[in-house]
């Protein structure tokens, strides 16, 4: 039988609501202990004494990085499980093509015989939690239960966990439920499960990431995003950036990219020095909520209080942010460690690795020193350029949607769309081209529309129609914008330099919010004239900017049916509205 473990100082007087669950979970679960996570400090260094004391965690260098920890993770389990992750409607055309569906009532008989008894042993922790600022209109809270003390630490990282959640969660009466257990760790007793239609979420067998912190990628994205379309705002898959100019003003913007695309990079960019006075502030690197402000404009706030990021690659010169605000107070997990034992990862510009991520003498011919897929956990009010807009209940103002890819030729520098239902067949039609490193073949063109392909909770062409009928209920709608770094020339040499001259895109990207930059009109959008864009103090030729802009109608033409074929793969989901869009593209190409 569960017995509770001694409170807090001030012990919490959960709801009802959330006691009651607790309770039937704790029956079919059978745990030793049950813990209320309050979201102190005090807490969570219990919780890393507990996790070094097990062995769970390993304590890396005090002095070179103070309050840093490495957890190994199952070398079973070092990723998300999409072909293991459900949308469990009782309509499967509801949860569309494009996710996994599994009948609700065969999802929950197989989750509760795999749930039986699985904590025994075990301490069953509840996470009570918000997602966005505590006071927002706009946020949303869950309360995860999980027998996992590295899911609670990473989720007071994560989340503005404890509390202050449960008392909103009280006065609301309504929260997401997510019940997660690492299980025996069996990759075939593995499952992620979303029950959208009673804001759900089943996860058993894993304890990495966003298949066991059930707040980020499963709550945030999948649960949000139907939770959304019910209540008229958008849940995205979106970094959102304050760029402030040398007059002192500041448009926040909001961009989706697939993977591999310098998202996070532009989260946290750095302007360059030919560009003084400019600022980036970043209010989020990874997901957006977005609503109908009370001005008629799209307000956003980042739902998100840290970072689950990739860290391979990550140093001072290809994002300086980022390498300073993992120095300290950060969960590390699969990355290697010096013998000093100091954090490593391929793309680290000094150390040695000793150690690899599975713990083993470092030998090279077994691999990466680092799990490609490692990652670190960290506050993010520890980002130099973190922005305490990112705390305002009220979000923050929209100016311009932006998307991207990676595409070698066809997609220019920047174009804008010409409109909102244009935007949203730019979105719609997202793609990026894997690499050579990824796929042994370079050039392979994967749709993901608004980079939310693993992440939509529902059919795509119904979340079409949700964003197209944005139209008719916000009045002063952002702008919306592609973009490509990635474009090469014939011997494959980037065209344009990336990293912080990104910005001089971005500056013209807000002169047409402002409607002071030139664009000509082309068939598939607005594009900079070679004068609008500021390229003062950049070494870049006028023929490289040429072919930067440059729009070709046959690769255009072959695109587009490429596009329809796969719009067209949705049926009558697909908006009439969004194959508009496409013909009258087509026609403009013609």
């Amino acid at each position: 039988m569960a017995t509770a473990m001694p409170r807090p100082a001030t012990p919490m007087t959960p709801p009802k609501v959330v006691s009651d669950w607790v309770d039937h979970v704790a029956k079919i679960t059978r745990p030793d202990r049950i813990h209320w996570c309050d979201g102190s400090e005090q807490e969570y260094q219990g919780l890393v004494r507990r996790m070094l004391a097990s062995g769970d965690l390993v304590e890396l260098n005090q002095q070179t990085h103070p309050g840093c920890y490495l957890h190994r993770s199952n070398p079973t389990d070092v990723a998300r499980v999409e072909h293991l992750t459900f949308v469990c409607t009782h309509h499967s055309h509801d949860a569309g093509p494009n996710n996994n569906w599994m009948d609700p009532v065969d999802a929950k008989r197989l989750m509760t015989d795999l749930f039986r008894g699985c904590m025994k042993g075990r301490t069953l922790y509840v996470v009570p939690y918000c997602m966005g600022p505590i006071d927002s209109p706009y946020s949303r809270c869950g309360v995860e239960i999980t027998d996992s003390a590295y899911v609670a630490a990473n989720m007071k990282l994560m989340t503005r966990m404890g509390r202050a959640a449960l008392e909103r969660i009280g006065r609301e009466g309504r929260f997401v439920k997510g019940l997660h257990s690492t299980g025996e760790l069996d990759p075939d007793r593995r499952f992620i499960m979303h029950f959208p239609e009673e804001l759900t979420i089943m996860s058993y067998g894993s304890g990495y990431g966003g298949n066991a912190l059930l707040g980020k990628k499963c709550h945030a994205l999948r649960i949000a995003s139907w939770q959304a379309r019910d209540e008229g705002w958008m849940a995205e898959h979106m970094l959102i950036v304050g760029i402030e100019n040398p007059r002192g003003e500041t448009h926040y913007i909001a961009a989706a990219f697939p993977s591999a695309c310098g998202k996070t990079n532009l989260a946290m960019l750095i302007p360059p020095a030919s560009m003084p006075g400019w600022k980036v502030w970043t209010v989020g690197d990874d997901i957006a909520w977005l609503q109908p402000g009370p001005d008629g404009r799209l307000y956003a706030i980042n739902p998100e209080a840290g970072y689950f990021g990739v860290v391979p690659g990550t140093n001072a010169h290809t994002n300086r942010h980022a390498h300073e605000m993992i120095s300290g107070d950060t969960i590390f997990t699969n990355v290697a460690v010096t013998a000093d034992n100091q954090p490593w990862w391929e793309g680290l510009e000094d150390g040695i690795p000793a150690v690899d991520w599975q713990g083993r003498p470092y030998d090279a011919s077994k691999g990466p020193a680092a799990h490609p897929n490692s990652r670190f956990t960290v506050s993010a009010k520890q980002n130099p350029s973190y922005s305490p807009k990112a705390d305002a209940p009220e979000g923050v103002p929209i100016s311009a949607v932006v998307f991207g890819g990676r595409r070698r030729e066809l997609a220019p520098l920047v174009y804008q769309a010409r409109n909102w239902a244009h935007g949203v067949l730019v979105g719609a039609s997202v793609a990026s081209e894997t690499t050579a490193a990824a796929t042994g073949k370079v050039g392979v063109v994967r749709r993901d529309p608004m980079a939310m392909k693993p992440f939509c909770g529902y059919n795509y062409g119904d979340y079409w129609a949700h964003w197209l009928s944005f139209a008719g209920k916000v009045e002063h709608l952002p702008k919306i914008f592609h973009v490509n770094w990635f474009r090469r020339d014939a011997d494959g040499r980037f065209l344009w330099p990336g990293f912080g001259e990104n910005l001089r895109v971005l500056e013209w990207i807000i002169g047409r919010c402002e409607g002071r930059a030139q664009a000509i009109e082309t068939p598939i959008g607005f594009l900079p004239t070679a004068e609008a864009l500021n390229l003062d103090g950049l070494d870049i030729d006028p023929a490289t900017v040429r072919e930067l802009l440059a729009v070709r109608p046959e690769p255009w033409r072959k695109e587009l049916a490429d596009i329809e074929e796969y719009i067209d793969s949705f049926d009558e989901r697909t908006p009439r509205d969004l194959k508009a869009e496409l013909a009258d593209v087509k026609r403009r190409l013609a």
